[in-house]
């Protein structure tokens, strides 16, 4: 049996990644979806980007691309390292890829350059890094940059009542364009939760691997997930982001 698998936001912890695959029992006839910031945090971003590279060869990938993703495409394609990059982890990064030959780069850059901004399946599902505004959905978005650092969308599902039915006039128009909505970008552990959490139709699945939480890989269609160990507990030398807050919301 295929099974589909949706993955939260991995900011340099290959560790983690090597071990909800071995939980989940990954097999060749899976398929994957990820919902971005693959870099930044952790000491092992350029090996995440390798092993996405060679499991694509293998298994049925989408990429979707992070704001950490965007900043390491930049600085891979022209140089750039602006410094709310470096200091949210973009050092990290760099450092993480001291050996790799000017062949290799090239070929992570066109790794990042093929990701995707969001991805609607036929089911009429929407994974998407962080959100959008336009009452229209991503595809009419004015400000393309909404996909990686929209935070609205979950923040409207998290203050929503849960009592209120999908056929309320005052359930969110924004969420009714889809099924279901698969985002990353703003940790579950905000609201206390160190689990996929689903609000309104908006399933997050970003539990704070960047920080003090763990991993997370969720079947789409059964929603059963598979977790790393928190990720302080995977890198006991390192500091993570733990202290890249900007204005009161990580980044």
């Amino acid at each position: 049996m295929s099974r589909t698998l949706v993955i939260g936001d991995i900011h340099g912890g290959f560790k983690a990644l090597q071990q909800i695959f071995e939980r989940a029992e990954v097999t060749d006839n899976d398929r994957f979806i990820f919902l971005g910031d693959y870099v930044d945090g952790w000491s092992e971003s350029s090996q995440v980007i390798r092993f996405l590279m060679e499991l694509s060869q293998k298994n049925d990938c989408i990429f979707i691309r992070g704001n950490h993703d965007a900043w390491c495409e930049d600085w891979l394609s022209v140089g750039n390292t602006p410094d709310m990059w470096l200091f949210n982890g973009g050092k990290s990064t760099i450092e993480s890829y001291n050996d790799y030959s000017l062949e290799d780069l090239d070929l992570h850059l066109e790794f990042f350059q093929r990701m995707k901004s969001y991805h609607i399946d036929h089911n009429n599902r929407l994974f998407i890094h962080a959100g959008y505004s336009s009452m229209h959905g991503p595809e009419k978005e004015v400000y393309s940059s909404n996909y990686r650092w929209d935070r609205t969308l979950w923040e409207m599902a998290v203050a929503m009542d849960k009592k209120l039915e999908k056929n309320s006039v005052l359930y969110p128009k924004r969420l009714l364009l889809y099924r279901e909505i698969f985002i990353g970008h703003t940790p579950t552990i905000d609201i206390g939760i160190n689990h996929p959490a689903n609000k309104a139709n908006i399933w997050n699945i970003d539990t704070g691997a960047a920080y003090t939480g763990s991993l997370s890989m969720m079947d789409i269609d059964t929603k059963e997930v598979w977790q790393s160990d928190l990720l302080p507990s995977l890198y006991p030398s390192e500091k993570g982001r733990n202290s890249d807050v900007i204005g009161n919301k990580t980044l």
